[in-house]
């Protein structure tokens, strides 16, 4: 598993909208995205922590290889 950077909320929630995920609502600070049955909730903040970032990307069955090419794109 390649090294994770540190991220805002914002730069996750971008990356996700590229890989299909399609923001459904926000209450607060967390955003709720979904793709296809698979859901996440992504806290938006200036950093999310690294291990935050891993969870989330298990959760929505996303590899860190797939959502680092998503990222640099």
């Amino acid at each position: 598993m390649p090294k994770l950077p540190h991220l805002s909320g914002a730069q996750i929630i971008r990356t996700l909208d590229i890989l299909g995920f399609v923001r459904i609502r926000q209450s607060g600070s967390h955003v709720l995205l979904r793709r296809g049955s698979v859901g996440c909730v992504v806290l938006n903040h200036k950093e999310v922590k690294i291990g935050t970032l891993a969870g989330l990307l298990r959760q929505t069955g996303v590899s860190a290889e797939e959502f680092l090419s998503a990222l640099a794109s």
